[in-house]
Formats: C-alpha cells, structure tokens, sequence
C-alpha cells in the first residue's frame, strides 16, 4: 500500500510538472478573431495576452463603432483562448491523475 502512495505521488508531481509546462507552452498558442466585417483583428496567447491589435482607418474615424468593435472582438478572442487553455490543461490533468474510481467524471 505505501509503494502505492508512493507512486501516486509520484505520478501527481510529473503531472503538476507537465501542467507548468503547458501553461508556458500556451505563451505560444495564438488565437487571431476579426471583428465581423474584418476592420478590426487582435491577436493574443491562449494566456490571453494580448499581441496584436489591428485597426482599419476607416474604423479611426468612429470612435463609438471602435469601442464596441474591440470590446466584441476581444471578448471573443478571451473565450476562444480560456477554452484552449481549459482544454490543454484538463488533457494534461486526466493523463496524469492516478486511477482513481469516480475521479475520471471530473476531467470530462
């Protein structure tokens, strides 16, 4: 039973190793979303840093169009990247959790 316990542990520190590793991998992930028509595109990390923001000159020259442009197009561009990052992690998670029975109902 302790050799168990002992690679449980194990096996949860390779895992929280493998998590450090994909949050820093999701520094690379790009996720790009336009605004409808196009005149507005942003780029940020599936660690929803912002990398890029691209703005046509016709859109300058309203600001209120502008504001709800961004606010839409960046609010899209977080849920896409929460969602890859979710995904990621939760792969990683379940792929190192120990066999434990009723634990596999929480990475689904």
């Amino acid at each position: 039973m302790f050799g168990d316990m002992m690679g449980m542990m194990g096996k949860l520190k390779e895992t929280q190793k493998k998590v450090e590793e994909t949050k820093k991998r999701m520094d690379t992930v790009l996720i790009d979303e336009k605004s409808a028509d196009g005149s507005l595109s942003v780029t940020l990390t599936a660690n929803r840093e912002i990398k890029k923001i691209d703005i046509s000159n016709e859109l300058l020259s309203d600001k209120e169009q502008l504001e709800d442009y961004l606010i839409l197009t960046l609010n899209k561009a977080i849920q896409r990247a929460t969602s890859v990052q979710e995904t990621e992690l939760a792969a990683v998670a379940k792929e190192g959790m120990p066999n434990i029975p009723g634990m596999d109902s929480l990475f689904k």
